[in-house]
This record gives C-alpha cells, structure tokens and sequence, in this order.
C-alpha cells in the first residue's frame, strides 16, 4: 500500500460564445452592456458574464430606457452580483458550471459528496472494473496515535486482493473480461472504506455555495472539510462576484454573509 493525499483539479469552467451574444443584444437593445463589460481593464470570467446575462435577461436590463419599470442600472459588476446574492436570486448561478477532479479522496468522501446530486454530476472511478492491486490509504487526523496498526491491516487487506486475485485464476490466458469484472466486483467487499479513489464532479455555482458553506462547517467530517477549503480557494480566484461574501473563519469554515441564495 501505499500513503496518499487528496488532491482538487479545476478541469472545466463555462465559455462563452461572444458572438451569439452580441447578436442577441443587437436583437433587444442591450448591446452596450456586453461592449462595457469586454472593455473592462480585468473583463468578467465567462462564467460571471453568463451568469449577469442570465439576470438581465430576466428584467432586460441591459440599459435604461428598456424596461420603462427600471429606473436605475447597475453598472458596477461587483454590486450587481452582491445585489443578486442579497436578493437571493440563486437560480441565476445555476447556469454556470464548473468540473472538478478529486485525487485520492477516500470512499468516505465520496460516499458524502454524492449526496449533493441537485446541481451536480459525478463520475467515480469503479471499483467493479479496476483491480486493488496497489491500494492507496491517507490515516486521519484522528487516528495517527494507531497509525502502525491502521497501517497493518490495509496492507493486510491489500495483500489479500493480490492473493485472492491470484488463487481465483484471473489473470490467466483466456479468462473472459466478464468474469474477472465478477470476481474484481466481489473483491472490493473486501476493501476499506477509506481507500484512496478518484471521482470527477461537476456542480454549478448554486450548488457550489452551499455545499462549501456546509461541508467546511466545524461538524462536517475533516476529510470534506480540507477538500472544500482548496474548492473554495479556487472559486474565489475563479469567479470572485459570485463568491465575494464568503469569509474563512480562524477555524476553517467558510461561512457566506447570504445563505440560502
């Protein structure tokens, strides 16, 4: 076996096409909008221009003179999302998606992050088609004063899965794929739950908020809690208005002045 430690890749965030666009302001009247916001000394990440987008659409506020029931526009993008995240208008960030892979999590972690399904998408490495010969372990915080026996029994674990697999004839010339599938399918019952796994998430920006907000909370379980520390560092650098009110407390959580949003 061998000692892991979980890893956060940002693989995917929105694009934008420029093009179509223009051609819908040109339609409506909005067009000096998204020339205002591609003038900016830093423009908007594509995923906050779509996400503003999606909110002037709803009162096309593009610009005054519109919606003869609008009477101001904000111009400043910053306030336009603090103004969205105040109102609580979070249907607006579930246009924005953003993919991540997760490297050496536990099945712990992933048996919680599949429970925030609304908003997301997952695919996890299965353990029905990828043997154990080599598996991958991070001991806890909690557990470092038996770090010798933890360590043991996975290595226990490991060699068996390497014996198993060998005694059962798997690897032998001619074996058809499905039956090793069926013997590497009834191996893992045999495996530990905290091995280490990789799994690919993606979750738009709605669902990005609160599961930050609730699994880097003081009672949510400390493997999640470093995870989302890194998640939620990288959404700040990635889209600063739709994060701008979360605040990291001195004991690691992630707390946001608008919840529920």
């Amino acid at each position: 076996m061998h000692e892991t430690i979980p890893q956060v890749f940002l693989i995917a965030r929105p694009s934008i096409d420029v093009e179509g666009m223009r051609a819908y302001l040109q339609d409506v009247g909005g067009e000096s909008w998204l020339e205002l916001r591609l003038g900016e000394g830093e423009p908007p990440s594509a995923g906050e221009l779509l996400l503003e987008f999606g909110g002037r659409a709803c009162y096309r506020s593009w610009e005054p003179g519109l919606n003869p029931n609008v009477s101001r526009i904000r111009t400043d993008r910053r306030e336009y999302f603090a103004n969205i995240l105040r109102s609580g208008h979070g249907s607006v960030l579930e246009h924005a998606n953003y993919s991540f892979a997760f490297r050496n999590v536990s099945r712990v972690f992933t048996h919680e992050l599949v429970r925030h399904r609304a908003g997301s998408a997952f695919s996890q490495e299965s353990l029905r088609y990828v043997r154990l010969a080599d598996i991958g372990f991070r001991v806890p915080p909690a557990l470092e004063p038996v770090r010798e026996q933890v360590l043991a029994i996975v290595e226990q674990l490991e060699e068996f899965q390497v014996s198993a697999a060998k005694e059962l004839g798997i690897d032998s010339d001619g074996v058809p794929f499905h039956v090793k599938k069926e013997v590497t399918s009834a191996l893992r019952r045999l495996a530990p739950i905290g091995l280490s796994t990789d799994i690919v998430w993606t979750a738009n920006a709605r669902t990005l908020r609160h599961v930050i907000e609730v699994r880097t909370a003081e009672g949510a379980e400390e493997e999640l809690r470093s995870v989302f520390d890194k998640i939620a560092r990288v959404m700040q650098g990635e889209a600063p208005g739709l994060f701008q009110d979360f605040v990291r407390q001195d004991d690691g959580c992630w707390v946001p002045e608008h919840r529920k949003v």
